[in-house]
């Protein structure tokens, strides 16, 4: 006896290894077999022994198909129920199920015996069928089936008790033999109406044979002999045939057209008819207007593509290379303009431009240069309405969060007004962030547009509860991004020996030297961290430690630097303690070093907000509502919501900007808008070849490899393949084109989504309304 238990403890084994096992014992000779199934599919076949030996099968738990493919010599007895398919394609096995059967036992089989102790689903005995040089299939049931039994019967002979079904009116279920060709099916009880091709007849001298050698067999598998006398009433019984083809052509049937059959004979008002109006026009297999399946809709610029999806200031890529495609550099210099002030300083310097890592190319070859290219719009100039909204809105915090808003603000007409504590305005861009990382020409050029478009430059402005309650009674709104300053450690025994990571870097790039140690450490290796190590050895550090509690998550460039630096990177690294020595972790690891920076992070200074029980915190940070309020006109951004990334910042600025001039402007305005991104399984990439490295073109010569996802680039691969020419490319002027449809032409094939490379072809299920007529009067 060859025993397989599935389930050891929490592991379950496959079906292929179950399969597997089972096939290899077979090829060995063995022939019993014990399964403690788990669900496992397939078992019990195609299987055939080397010496034309009987396998033997005893199953639990049995999964779908239990028996599919079961050739002769194959027996199987599976304890208590089992689920859908069992003996599929059955060629000659014997297959017992001591409990119920689910849906579509039997289908498809062709030789052997099944058994069913129970119930059999819906579609049992659908498509049955007998190949003349085998004996036929049997299927038979204890109890009663699902609707659509015997479904497509052509050939066996199915057998269906129908003990224990007093309850039901039909122990065939409804419909039966639908499509019934061949066969015959035997049942004892009541069944609904059958088909009008289908005979159902008393049983003769021979059926009563059939039944009465068989019945005892069939009992005596499932552990029902003492049934014998109550299913061998033969008067009960009845049988359901097909009409032979002879039968079919001697009946005396009225001829009829179709829409007479479907109207008086078939569904009286039509199948629908009590939730609809049947026309009972035949249409079609292929249909244009109305009557279409689907329609193709032209949906440019619908969806985001994914490098727009994936930055937080959502700036859209795929249109800055449209532009370039049609040679208007000057609109795809000034386009990024629209949602960033800092497309140098932020996009191609120190954004980890997530942009790159969606871009859809990088699944062909490399992304898209998308962040360098934001050096080219550098020295671009924005124009600025000159129409003005006379609404003054004060901006706290010269940072990259409070200077997006205050960029976009200008654009829409109003005053805007930043105030900022340091010296000069720029946030973090110019007080952390390493010159050797971003030029400080490059930043103050960015400032320099930011101002020439009206925004006023407050520097040296420290706000406090006084000064705030003034700003707010003096604007008609204030955006509060104040950023995060005050550096977060954690209460190690040693702590008041840290250096402060910000304050460090605040320190050189205000030129003032800070004082370094020859062997630092720095806790964090996020790209702060990195910042910090850099500003180490440029201040004259000879070794830098970074340890972290998890993996590092700086950009690899930043560590790839800091390592040929000298730098070393240990992590995971549990600090406890911290001495003039060096840092000890909770296992007792000790690094040597006589300074200690830390730098994982900061949290808001907020002591100059109002104390309202209205501002809801999360610890250190701000909790706005949907439209990025705190208080009635008060508007937050950045950091003071939550850590982020520079890009992360400028996305939050520009939301707060848009909710803060509906507010003065006194306008209802939807959710901020966020597009959808654009499913990667209406793309074409296949349309695109590989470049290889070294052929990469510039960052502007990009444009033939941009895929231009979910924007039109206006290949013209859809007019050319329309097989109906039913799409029309349709020029406005002025470089906006449109392509369409005609419904009179469209078949809804599907061709124009299937070969659109940028997935702006969307084929939709056809929701037009059929108009319907009723006695005279039109419903829709």
């Amino acid at each position: 006896m060859f025993k397989i238990d599935t389930l050891k403890g929490h592991d379950r084994m496959s079906t292929q290894d179950l399969l597997l096992a089972v096939g290899s014992a077979v090829a060995n000779g063995e022939t019993d077999f014990e399964i403690a199934a788990s669900g496992q599919h397939d078992i019990g076949g195609p299987l055939w022994h080397p010496e034309g030996k009987t396998l033997h099968f005893h199953v639990t738990n049995a999964g779908q198909r239990l028996g599919s493919m079961c050739l002769n010599n194959t027996e199987i007895i599976a304890d208590g129920s089992v689920s859908a398919d069992v003996g599929w394609l059955n060629a000659g096995g014997k297959i017992v199920v001591k409990g119920d059967a689910g849906d579509t036992a039997g289908h498809c089989s062709s030789g052997g015996k099944i058994y069913i102790g129970g119930r059999g689903g819906t579609r049992t005995g659908s498509l049955m069928k007998h190949d003349p040089l085998y004996e036929e299939p049997q299927l038979w049931i204890l109890k009663n089936v699902g609707s659509f039994a015997f479904e497509f019967m052509g050939g066996g002979r199915a057998v269906v008790c129908g003990f224990d079904s007093e309850e039901f009116d039909s122990v065939l279920g409804e419909r039966p033999c639908v499509g019934m060709v061949g066969g015959t099916v035997y049942f004892r009880g009541h069944s609904h109406d059958h088909p009008a091709d289908i005979l159902l007849e008393e049983l003769d001298k021979d059926d009563i044979a059939f039944l009465a050698e068989g019945m005892d067999k069939f009992l005596e598998s499932i552990g029902k002999e003492n049934l014998h006398n109550d299913l061998s009433d033969w008067s009960q019984w009845h049988k359901l045939r097909p009409l032979t083809f002879d039968e079919k052509q001697n009946a005396d049937t009225k001829h009829t057209d179709m829409r007479s059959f479907r109207l008086n004979e078939w569904i009286k008002g039509g199948m629908f008819s009590d939730v609809a109006v049947d026309d009972f026009a035949v249409k079609n297999l292929v249909e244009k207007g109305l009557y279409r399946q689907h329609i193709p809709v032209w949906n440019n610029a619908k969806y985001a593509a994914p490098c727009e999806f994936a930055c937080p200031a959502h700036i859209p890529t795929q249109l800055r290379y449209k532009l370039l495609r049609t040679e208007k550099q000057e609109e795809a210099t000034k386009l990024i303009l629209e949602y960033t002030p800092f497309p140098g300083s932020v996009c191609a310097s120190v954004c980890p431009n997530p942009c790159m890592d969606a871009c859809t190319r990088a699944k062909i070859d490399q992304s898209v240069q998308i962040g360098p290219l934001g050096f080219q719009s550098v020295y671009a100039k924005l124009d600025i309405t000159s129409k003005k909204t006379g609404k003054k809105i004060a901006v706290i915090g010269g940072g990259v969060a409070g200077l997006g808003a205050a960029w976009q603000l200008i654009q829409r007409g109003h005053d805007v007004t930043v105030y900022d504590e340091d010296d000069h305005i720029g946030g973090k861009l110019e007080q952390v962030i390493p010159r050797a990382r971003l030029p400080h020409e490059l930043l103050q050029a960015e400032l320099k547009r930011i101002e020439d478009a009206g925004v006023k430059f407050v520097p040296k402005f420290k706000v406090d509860a006084e000064k705030f309650t003034a700003i707010r009674q003096n604007n008609d709104a204030v955006v509060l991004a104040t950023g995060g300053h005050k550096s977060r450690f954690f209460p190690w025994e040693g702590a008041e020996k840290l250096t402060m990571g910000l304050t460090f870097l605040k320190a050189i790039n205000r030129g003032e030297h800070p004082y370094v140690g020859k062997n630092v450490i720095v806790i964090g290796c996020g790209n702060s961290g990195m910042d910090t190590a850099r500003g180490a050895y440029d201040m004259g550090a000879e070794k830098v430690t970074c340890i972290d509690v998890q993996k590092p998550a700086a950009f690899q460039n930043e560590i790839d630097h800091i390592e040929q630096m000298g730098g070393e990177l240990i992590w995971p690294f549990m600090t406890s303690k911290i001495t003039d020595e060096g840092i000890y972790d909770n296992a007792g690891k000790f690094i040597a070093g006589d300074m200690v920076i830390v730098s994982i992070g900061e949290a808001p200074i907020l002591d100059y907000l109002p104390q309202d029980d209205k501002i809801k915190k999360f610890r250190d940070w701000l909790v706005p509502g949907k439209d990025n309020t705190i208080l009635d006109g008060i508007f937050v951004a950045g950091d003071v919501i939550k850590p982020g990334r520079l890009v992360d910042a400028i996305g939050s600025g520009n939301k707060a900007a848009y909710y803060a001039d509906a507010y003065v402007m006194r306008k209802d305005v939807p959710a901020f808008p966020e597009k959808r991104e654009v499913p990667a399984d209406m793309l074409g990439k296949e349309y695109f070849a590989k470049y290889h490295h070294e052929d990469l073109p510039e960052p502007l010569g990009d444009v033939d490899r941009c895929v231009s996802c979910g924007t039109c680039r206006d290949c013209r691969t859809c007019l050319d393949s329309c097989p109906e020419k039913a799409i029309d490319r349709i020029d406005h002027g002025m470089g906006i084109i449109e392509y369409r449809s005609d419904p009179d032409k469209c078949i809804g094939c599907g061709i124009c989504s299937g070969v659109c490379p940028c997935g702006i072809w969307e084929l939709n299920d056809n929701p037009e309304p059929i108009k319907m007529y009723r006695t005279g009067s039109k419903a829709e």
